[in-house]
């Protein structure tokens, strides 16, 4: 019988593991130190894989240190690195001090332990024992990581609260500082307090507006008289702000309630500990002004020339604006209407030719009369309204959504800023979010308020015979500048078709309930309800 000859000087060899060591701190603070953080990390776990070198374990020389970089999402360099180094197959093992090093999500975990098992990668802690080899490993793992999910949520929700409690009480939470104050942090704590020469300008600023009425000329002002919105400086001393205003910085100026003496905390506004630099009378009277001219300014107050449709006639072949203009002969003034896209471009550029302004002006007055004295014009009229008002309520109720949508997104992003627990980073992050959370939130409520006026103010055919029963003593007693501001309480559009010399007219859909309301019985009411 014949014996099988083996080699007596050939030994049993183990496969090498090839071992990447991850590390990670959330803050900045101490990486400088010569001995730090992610140091006593790789030498907890370089002392691990020496333990285990008869498992033919082997430390690659790779660090892969995220220093300065919360748990709470995958934005990471390091652990960038790492993952497509596991990709190239050069890693066998990765190996950590703790489990919430290499994340504090679970789904960021979860998508992490799916790269490591595409790859054949085991994954270990050094402080806390389990194999994710082994099912019983896995199970662990995935319940100590919802603890650390936990905890990081539990400080998301305590910070919330906290600012919650703060603003309740009148507290400045912090956030960019705004022109009129100063930022005090003597005493731990953020607190306003005034500046005066920056609260003289603020006052000066809201006197401009009441004067001007209009928020172009005012940042024309501004800009003429050399003013800059608010030179601020960060924590790791970058220069911020001292750039000229725009009608974008001019209207945040002009609506934020601090300035009233007030903070606000989701739709609720509190009273402040910080002095107050505007009164209440005159932040309402700006209010009420913004209100009555839109966002974007009093259009009619620019109208020096008294031209009734400024703003509201359009071309239909072109979709443009035909904007008013005028020529004079001697001493007589004629004034027109004409496409910009004719005047811009060329009249070959557009069939509408110019309109003489009279006429045409007569001819919408005379078509809003006649809808009073027609039942069938004023059920037709009445079915275009409710249209409208329907299709408002529609792209309003879709603008609400996308930006709660939007605001769930900036909750998510606060959640993983706070995950990272390390104040000094991470708090102007924290700030920066909660500041596009307020907007977001003035912009939700600003929606309600529409969505409740349109359902509110449902026009019923009673509601508009009533609001053109009177219309020619109205019209009759209005001055011109009264009668621009009826105009634009009635209708949004007016549209000529050159192709057959028709005007069609598009209501609002509160404009004639206003009016049948007693909006329109004399100036006063038509200047507010414009």
């Amino acid at each position: 019988m014949s014996r099988r000859q083996t080699n007596p000087n050939k030994r049993a060899t183990t496969p090498a593991t090839r071992c990447a060591i991850y590390t990670r701190k959330s803050s900045d603070e101490g990486l400088q130190q010569e001995f730090n953080s992610l140091d006593a990390q790789r030498e907890a776990a370089e002392a691990y894989i020496a333990s285990q070198k008869a498992e033919g374990w082997v430390c690659l020389p790779e660090r892969y240190d995220d220093g300065g970089f919360t748990g709470g999402n995958m934005d990471r360099p390091a652990l960038q690195r790492l993952l497509a180094d596991i990709e190239a197959g050069k890693i066998d093992c990765v190996v950590v001090y703790k489990v919430d090093r290499l994340s504090r999500s679970l789904t960021d975990f979860a998508r992490i332990v799916e790269v490591f098992e595409r790859h054949k990668v085991s994954f270990v802690s050094v402080t806390q024992h389990f194999n994710t080899t082994q099912s019983m490993g896995r199970l662990t793992l995935n319940i100590l990581l919802s603890f650390a999910q936990f905890e990081r949520e539990i400080i998301g929700e305590r910070i919330r609260d906290k600012i919650a409690a703060s603003r309740q009480k009148g507290k400045w939470t912090g956030g960019r500082p705004i022109l009129g104050y100063d930022v005090d942090r003597s005493n731990g704590s953020p607190r306003l307090i005034v500046n005066a020469a920056e609260a003289s300008r603020v006052r000066q600023i809201f006197d401009l507006y009441l004067e001007l009425g209009a928020l172009l000329p005012v940042v024309a002002e501004l800009d003429r008289r050399g003013w800059r919105n608010k030179v601020w400086t960060t924590r790791q001393g970058r220069r911020r702000g001292g750039l000229p205003f725009d009608k974008g910085q001019l209207y945040r100026l002009l609506t934020n309630v601090l300035y009233m003496g007030k903070v606000t905390h989701k739709r609720a506004v509190y009273s402040g500990e910080h002095e107050a630099i505007v009164s209440e009378e005159v932040f309402q009277r700006v209010r009420q002004q913004l209100a009555r001219n839109g966002r974007n300014g009093a259009v009619e107050g620019r109208n020096r020339h008294g031209a009734l449709l400024r703003g509201l006639l359009h071309c239909k072949a072109c979709g443009r604006a035909m904007s008013h203009t005028f020529t004079t002969r001697g001493n007589r003034r004629y004034r027109y209407y004409t496409c910009t896209n004719a005047a811009k471009r060329g009249r070959a550029a557009c069939p509408s030719r110019s309109l003489p302004a009279g006429e045409v002006e007569r001819a919408v007055v005379e078509q809003i009369r006649c809808i009073g004295e027609d039942p069938e014009v004023l059920r037709d009229t009445l079915a275009e309204v409710r249209s409208r008002a329907d299709g408002m309520i529609e792209h309003l109720v879709g603008e609400r959504r996308e930006i709660e949508r939007a605001l769930a997104r900036l909750h998510a992003d606060i959640r993983r800023t706070t995950g990272g627990n390390s104040g000094a980073v991470t708090a102007p992050r924290i700030a920066e979010l909660n500041e596009q959370v307020r907007f977001a939130e003035g912009r939700v409520a600003e929606i309600d308020a529409h969505l409740a006026e349109l359902r509110r103010e449902r026009v019923r055919e009673e509601d508009v015979a009533a609001g053109l029963a009177d219309f020619d003593e109205v019209w009759k007693s209005l001055s011109p500048r009264e009668r621009i501001r009826l105009l634009r309480l009635l209708i949004s559009r007016v549209e000529y078709d050159a192709a057959d010399s028709s005007i069609e007219i598009t209501f609002h859909p509160t404009g004639i309930k206003s009016l049948a309301a007693g909006d329109g019985a004399d100036g006063k009411h038509v200047e507010d309800a414009a």
